[in-house]
This record gives C-alpha cells, sequence and structure tokens, in this order.
C-alpha cells in the first residue's frame, strides 16, 4: 500500500504536467481569434517514436519559410555538408606572344549562391570578390582580349523565378531567383532621400551595383510610418524596375533592396569591369549565353583552357544562413544544386522531383505539394506530420545533428531572437519559423523540462488577429509545451 502511494505521489506532477499542455492546447485551438483559421499541430516523443499530442496534423496548409526544411534537409541528405559549388573560367582562342588573346574569356556557372555573398564578404566588393580571379588571368599572360567575357549560366535554365510566385515579390530582394551564375545575392540596393512633406517625392540617389541599361521609374513618397514600406516591381531579365509606396518622411540614406534583373550579365559585366580596373583592355562589351543564344555543354568546353576554378563555400555553411537569416535565394539554389549534380537542367522543377524521389519511400507524402525550396510559393501545402517525419528522419541521420544545429534558438538567435525571449521556452526551441500575410509558422525541436528531445510543427492560415499578436499566443503554447 505504502509502495501504491509513493508511486501516485510520483506520478501527480506528471499527470498534472500533462494535463496542464493539453488544457493550453485545447485553449490555444479553441481561441476566438482562430475562429476561422486552418490550425494543423503536433508534438512528437522522438525517443519513443510516438505522437504525444495534436490537432488536424495531416491538415496540409501554406506554410510559408518553414518549406526551407525540405530544401535545406534535402540538399544536406543527397549532396552531403562539405559539397561546394564550383564556378569555371575558360578562355578560347589563340594568345599572341605579345599577351593578346584572340578570342573570348568564358565563365561557367556552377549556381554557387555563396559567389559574393554579404553573409561571406563585404557587400559588392568587386575587389575582393574577383581578386583571384584577376591574378590568375595575369599569371595566364593575358593582357588584352579582343573578344569579350561571356557569362555561361545556361546549364541552370532561364526560368527566373518558380512557378507561383507573385508579382510584388519578384522586384525585392527576397524574390531574387536563383541562377548559374548568382553573384551578390542576386541583390540591388537603391538609396533614397526622402523629404519631410508628407506626399512628397522620395529621390533616388544612388544604386549599387551599377547596372547598365537599368531604367527606373520612381513612384515612392514620403509617409509618416517609419517602416519600409516600398516594394520594387519587374520581372526576371527585364531591365525595367519601379519603385512604389512609401518611406519615412525626413530619411536620407535609406536603402531598399531589390533584385538583380540579370544576374548571369550581372557576373560578366564585374569581371570585365575587374579587369579593366587591372590594365587589360577589352575590346567588345560583356555578354552572356542566353544572348547570344549559344549552347554549350561538357563537349563545348572541352577544347578551352580552364584559367581558374573558383569553389564555393561549404553547402552546410549556406545551409546554416539559410535557417537561421531565412534567406529565399539560398532555398531555392539547394533544388537547383540537387538538379545539376544529378546531371539534369538545375531548375526548381527538376529538383524538386528529386527531391520526391528521396523522400518517397522514406515518409509518407501523402497530401504534400512543394512549389519552391524557400515557400515564398502560395501554391505550397504541407502538414505539421509531415515536418513531424522529416525533423523525426533527419534527427536520426548521419546529419543529424548538423541539421539540428543549422536552426535558430529561441530568443537566441536568427530569426527566432524574438521568440520566447525572457520566457520559459527561451533557448528551447531550435527551429524555423514562417510567416507571409494571412500565415505564421514554426517546426523543428524542442527541448522539455524532462531533458528529452521532441519534434514539434505549428501551422496557422487565416487567423483573425494581426501577426504579431498570434506569435504572442504562440509563444504561451510554447512555454506550456517545454514542460513535457
Amino acid at each position: 500500500m505504502k509502495s501504491i502511494l509513493i508511486l501516485f505521489l510520483f506520478l501527480i506532477p506528471f499527470v498534472n504536467g500533462q494535463t496542464s499542455i493539453e488544457t493550453q492546447i485545447n485553449k490555444f485551438t479553441s481561441d476566438a481569434a482562430f475562429a476561422n483559421a486552418s490550425i494543423s499541430f503536433e508534438i512528437f516523443d522522438i525517443d519513443a517514436n510516438k505522437s504525444l499530442y495534436s490537432f488536424d496534423p495531416n491538415r496540409a496548409l501554406i506554410t510559408a519559410s518553414t518549406a526551407k526544411l525540405f530544401s535545406t534537409a534535402s540538399a544536406l541528405s543527397i549532396l552531403g555538408s562539405n559539397y561546394k559549388p564550383v564556378t569555371k573560367l575558360y578562355s578560347e582562342g589563340e594568345l599572341d606572344t605579345d599577351g593578346t588573346l584572340h578570342g573570348n574569356l568564358w565563365i561557367r556557372g556552377g549556381g554557387d549562391p555563396s559567389f559574393g555573398s554579404r553573409y561571406f564578404n563585404e557587400p559588392f566588393d568587386r575587389d575582393q570578390v574577383f581578386k583571384n580571379w584577376v591574378d590568375a588571368i595575369v599569371q595566364s599572360g593575358i593582357k588584352k582580349i579582343e573578344g569579350r567575357i561571356i557569362a555561361d549560366a545556361s546549364e541552370f535554365g532561364y526560368h527566373g523565378v518558380p512557378d507561383g510566385w507573385q508579382w510584388v515579390d519578384m522586384g525585392n530582394y527576397y524574390g531574387a531567383g536563383p541562377s548559374g551564375l548568382t553573384i551578390y545575392d542576386n541583390m540591388i540596393e537603391y538609396t533614397f532621400n526622402i523629404p519631410a512633406n508628407i506626399g512628397g517625392a522620395a529621390k533616388l540617389t544612388n544604386i549599387r551595383p551599377k547596372i547598365p541599361a537599368l531604367e527606373f521609374s520612381n513612384y515612392i513618397v514620403a509617409a509618416e510610418s517609419k517602416a519600409d514600406n516600398a516594394y520594387i516591381f519587374g520581372a526576371p531579365y527585364q531591365l525595367q524596375r519601379t519603385g512604389l509606396g512609401s518611406l519615412p518622411a525626413g530619411s536620407s540614406g535609406f536603402v531598399v533592396k531589390g533584385s538583380i534583373p540579370d544576374p548571369e550579365l550581372m557576373f560578366s559585366t564585374e569581371l570585365h569591369e575587374a579587369l579593366v580596373q587591372n590594365g587589360i583592355q577589352i575590346i567588345q562589351d560583356p555578354t552572356t549565353t542566353r544572348m547570344t543564344d549559344h549552347r554549350t555543354n561538357d563537349s563545348f568546353y572541352a577544347d578551352k583552357q580552364l584559367i581558374h576554378k573558383h569553389t564555393g563555400r561549404p553547402l552546410i555553411d549556406i545551409i546554416k544562413e539559410t535557417n537561421f537569416r531565412s534567406i529565399n535565394l539560398f532555398a531555392e539554389h539547394m533544388l537547383t544544386m540537387i538538379a545539376r549534380e544529378k546531371g539534369k537542367k538545375g531548375s526548381t522543377w527538376e529538383g524538386l522531383k528529386y527531391v520526391d524521389q528521396y523522400w518517397r519511400d522514406k515518409i509518407d507524402l501523402g497530401g504534400i505539394r512543394i512549389a519552391d525550396g524557400s515557400g515564398l510559393s502560395r501554391s505550397n501545402a504541407i502538414s505539421a506530420h509531415h515536418f513531424i517525419q522529416l525533423l523525426s528522419y533527419m534527427i536520426k541521420s548521419e546529419n543529424g545533428e548538423a541539421f539540428k544545429n543549422s536552426l535558430p534558438i529561441s530568443g537566441k538567435s536568427g530569426t527566432l531572437l524574438n521568440v520566447c525571449r525572457g520566457q520559459k521556452a527561451e533557448g528551447r526551441l531550435q527551429a524555423k519559423s514562417g510567416s507571409i500575410n494571412g500565415v505564421r509558422s514554426y517546426a523543428g525541436y524542442l527541448r522539455g523540462d524532462s531533458g528529452k528531445l521532441y519534434a514539434f510543427a505549428l501551422i496557422v492560415n487565416n487567423a483573425n488577429c494581426s501577426s504579431s499578436v498570434l506569435k504572442r499566443k504562440m509563444e504561451v503554447l510554447f512555454n506550456s509545451l517545454v514542460s513535457l
């Protein structure tokens, strides 16, 4: 009898804790703010291999950036943590004894998203990113080029952006699409001075990097709001850009970030300028395979001279930046790198086919729909249970720790810096967040009071409250869940 009493007293905190969590889940899902919302939730005991609590876990919803978990996990599993994309520079034609190349220089793109990236270099630092290229060209004996610099991103196609991306996104920095020759994060910085009078026209004072022939129509005005409410409109490969919206009145040097219209051409232009600055004469203007309609492959480059090979950052470094900072461009490159490494055109569509093939016999993909690598497409539909399966598989794989450590920590780092900060769940969640209009989601790992590691996913679409209010409601639930 005494033993039974002791066991009963031991179980009281556990039972009360379980009941408290279940009560909190019920309170969350029945909140009036979610009267018209869709919710998918699950928390999973990884060691016991069982679901502890769930609410409509198989409901496939728009998830925003938590979709990056699939693209980064796939790239890590298929390519390996130390995979490094390579960009190559070739010369063609005869090189005279006086150093004149009677031909062209060819840049063969390898789909490296880290080239010239601000996350690994000083922003737009042409001298830094092309130093080794210039040195290699000088060492080859080239002093003058009678032809031109031709950038070749053709092995990754010219789709521009994934299907399902909206017009309002494409001209902005977060809507920059992947390229076989990505450079400077495919990002432009527009600098404005904004007058103090409300409704006054903002003045464009600088664009970097300089893009020849770019036409910018400016309709951005001054507003009382202190927020950046300016948007850049323009499609891939179009040199026309339009600025709309508003910026804080009285601001000077205000930077609005957009997408580079043609990264392939930007790449050849920047190398051209770097060579000219170092005294190498180039007779013709830089161009691209897309603009000249060349058809290139391995046999095309077989008779050309390899001058320089640039090796990009290890994949795990790119993945960590992708998940910590939620970089759409990097996530899209995960898919294109997978496709190209498998011998196909490095397109989003080909990459998605390999992602599907890889996971098909590992997790149940029923009802899932993934249209891109970043989650920017509203065509995506992923359930909490899809995420749970992915997270459970990855943590048990050889890449488990690397994958988990690529995720930001609640209240400590990355996009989770201000999630549960100063609250019980601070430092206890290691997860990816996602947020676009009408959508907020989190998926990742959670460390309970018991010391055990759990996988969790929470997706909410169409809540009747602001995104900041929704975040606070989610934090209450997270603080409860860490009591496990």
